[in-house]
């Protein structure tokens, strides 16, 4: 069985493959905090809570885009498991059926790399994720499986977040789907500003990257924690695939031996 790892900023997600087929998954909250032990003792209680001994892991494979938490996740596999696992870096990118910018070889996430090898392999064409994450990202890819470039905004919780940490009246609010972009109240009128203002900005950038890919009919799939909250009030989605990251982590995890 294969595990692998997404460590974000926000959350660690982990999943477990038989084959190619996700039978199981669960998300942590990241706290950079948390000792190799903590980890290894929450991880073991999942896997017991599941019925599935740590023992049948055979590999294991780590995206992160929290560094400092990246030798205490390998440790946390070596306890768990007994083997060592691979985290991806610009090592393994040549082994990666889509090719990375050389300027960006050192830049790029490696979720975003995960996303692009999972669009890729779904579409064999020019195609755009959106991952709905701490950030929100649109990772573009070619018809050659070249990642042509990303654009980067912050995320719809951290623009709420920014709007009740830095103002003096203003609430946190869920983001929900407002009943009318006129919002009557103080939560309507954040709501309206946030979920409406943010489809607006998807679908402007989303064309902009479209007619600078060359490819106007370029199918968009969203993944992320936040994907769900604007797939309500746009169409710009093909598809939404929550766990997008962690089936590109399963394609690297065969490509790479």
């Amino acid at each position: 069985m294969l595990m692998v790892i997404d460590i974000g900023n926000t959350n660690i997600v982990a999943g477990l493959f038989h084959s190619d087929d996700l039978v199981q998954d669960w998300r942590l909250y990241t706290d950079p905090r948390r000792t190799d032990d903590e980890y290894a003792s929450i991880l073991r209680s999942l896997f017991r809570d599941s019925g599935i001994a740590p023992g049948t892991i055979d590999k294991t494979v780590i995206s992160s885009v929290v560094p400092v938490l990246n030798n205490t996740f390998v440790h946390v596999v070596e306890k768990l498991t007994g083997k060592r696992p691979f985290v991806l870096g610009p090592n393994l990118y040549a082994l990666l059926p889509v090719s990375i910018p050389d300027s960006a070889t050192h830049e790029i996430g490696t979720d975003l790399v995960c996303d692009a090898v999972a669009a890729w392999t779904r579409y064999r064409r020019s195609c755009v994720v959106i991952d709905f994450g701490t950030a929100m990202t649109f990772t573009a890819i070619d018809d050659e499986g070249a990642i042509r470039g990303v654009a980067i905004a912050p995320g719809l919780g951290t623009a709420v977040k920014a709007l009740f940490s830095d103002t003096a009246q203003l609430p946190s609010v869920p983001l929900e789907v407002p009943p009318s972009s006129l919002g009557t109240n103080t939560i309507h009128a954040i709501q309206s500003g946030v979920v409406l203002g943010y489809a607006g900005l998807l679908e402007s950038l989303l064309e902009r990257i479209r007619l600078d890919l060359g490819a106007p009919d370029a199918p968009a799939i969203a993944t992320g924690g936040m994907s769900s909250v604007l797939e309500p009030v746009t169409s710009a989605f093909e598809s939404v695939d929550k766990l997008l990251t962690l089936k590109g982590l399963c394609i690297i995890a065969r490509v790479i031996g």
